[in-house]
């Protein structure tokens, strides 16, 4: 902790904000390649390039609530969540290397199987650090808007690292044009080792001792019917984390299509480089804007701002059904300005949400249950966006291909990329503000519960 009971120090803000290199560099490059890699590297059909991504998901999913239970447990016996978290940080690097090392010459079903087991690893990895890292907030200060401090740091590195990634994953694989499969192997190592970085050098911001006594679990049953538990027990973080689970499909949906608008729609494969730039810039000079906005109305309110204005983003590009060009870029930043507020709110009222269930339990911390919750959550929402991705494909008769063939697609195919990158989302948003109206937590609740 800070020199005051709830003030942090810049040195615990900026270690706990680099994880985030971790989360958005992983989050964010296999949801933008990996599909596509698959289909036009590997000779993968789209059908079952969506089935290997969700089934790593799905894997993600079921572990989260474990993991989540187990990292209470080590609170509560070892003092500190570090130890996942560096596991993780050591863990994720060779594993994603490894989902983008398949030698030259495998056929389609030994390449689907070898990334399938190699992701799946990597997400195992990424979830030992992220469940951890989720809880953490809760625990680093009790002042609700410290919280907001925090997590808007940890928004801008989180969008910087989208950038990074989104923007420099595709331009070190076109390093080698000729042999796709080199750039990717190489993509994948230089991108592991930030990766590692960033997650163990958040790792040592984890505090060493439990601010509050924590119930240990005993099952594997019990940490899944305890994650059930707080889903029912606490209305806030069920709306909260349906709100974000849907803005994660909505947002997941258009990184997946990315690639495909700048291959298929704008004609240029680099042209998903300057897609992320225009996504990115204005979420980075956002980020603070909507800490002040947020302190100023509050955070849910804040929120409801920022998601209307994404909505907004996504009806105007829906036109590029009907007119596609590099028109879009102007709209696509207006989503990223929005993005911003919809990565920094969220995040910073799920500790308040915390820190209330805390209260309300009589003094029981439930932080990793939490964590593992809302991170199984929100890795639903992200990889579903892949999935309903390949089902568009697949219903539009896209054809995939493998490393040196030349295809040209149907306008059909073409079209559902198009829509997948803009109306499906909107309708997504509009589902989502519907959900979020139910959230009733408010400062004047948290603050009541922390003083």
């Amino acid at each position: 902790m800070g020199s005051e009971p709830n003030s942090l120090t810049r040195g615990q803000i900026s270690r706990y904000a680099i994880g985030s290199l971790g989360t958005g560099g992983f989050g964010t490059l296999p949801g933008l390649v990996l599909v596509y890699y698959l289909t036009d590297s590997l000779g993968v059909t789209a059908l079952a390039a969506g089935a290997i991504v969700t089934a790593a998901k799905v894997w993600d999913v079921l572990i989260d609530p474990v993991i989540g239970g187990l990292s209470d447990r080590a609170l509560a016996h070892t003092g500190s969540r570090r130890r996942a978290m560096v596991i993780g940080g050591i863990g994720l690097p060779i594993a994603f290397v490894l989902t983008f090392a398949v030698p030259a010459g495998f056929g389609a079903v030994p390449a689907a199987i070898w990334v399938l087991v190699a992701f799946m690893a990597a997400a195992t990895c990424f979830s030992l650090f992220q469940v951890p890292y989720i809880a953490l907030p809760a625990e680093l200060t009790d002042d609700y808007r410290e919280r907001t401090r925090l997590l808007s740091w940890r928004v801008v590195v989180l969008t910087f690292a989208i950038l990074l990634f989104g923007a420099g994953g595709p331009e070190l694989r076109a390093l080698f044009p000729d042999d796709p499969l080199r750039g990717y192997l190489l993509m994948a190592v230089i991108a592991g080792i930030v990766l590692g970085v960033g997650m163990l050098v958040s790792a040592g911001v984890a505090p060493r001792r439990p601010l509050l006594p924590v119930r240990p679990g005993a099952t594997i049953g019990e940490h899944y019917r305890d994650g059930i538990i707080v889903l029912r027990e606490s209305q806030p973080f069920r709306v909260l984390l349906v709100t974000f689970m849907l803005q994660g499909l909505a947002t997941g949906l258009m990184l997946a299509a990315a690639q495909y608008v700048a291959r298929w729609v704008l004609d240029d494969e680099s042209a998903v480089t300057q897609l992320f730039v225009a996504l990115i810039a204005p979420a980075l000079l956002m980020a603070p804007v909507w800490k002040a906005i947020a302190d100023r109305i509050g955070k849910e309110r804040a929120f409801r701002l920022a998601s209307a204005v994404f909505l907004l983003a996504t009806l105007v590009l829906a036109l590029m059904v009907w007119s596609p060009g590099w028109w879009i870029l102007a709209p696509v930043g207006l989503a990223g300005a929005a993005y911003a507020g919809m990565q920094t709110l969220p995040m910073a009222m799920l500790p308040d949400v915390i820190a209330y269930d805390r209260t309300a339990t009589g003094g029981d911390n439930r932080s990793g249950i939490f964590g593992g919750v809302w991170t199984a959550g929100e890795t639903t929402g992200m990889a579903l966006g892949g999935t309903v991705l390949a089902l568009v494909l697949a219903a539009t008769d896209y054809v995939e291909t493998t490393v040196g063939e030349t295809v040209t697609q149907p306008a059909s195919a073409v079209m559902g990329i198009a829509v997948s990158f803009s109306v499906l989302p909107a309708v997504l948003m509009v589902l989502s503000l519907f959900v979020l109206a139910r959230y009733r937590l408010r400062e004047q609740d948290i603050v009541g519960t922390s003083a």
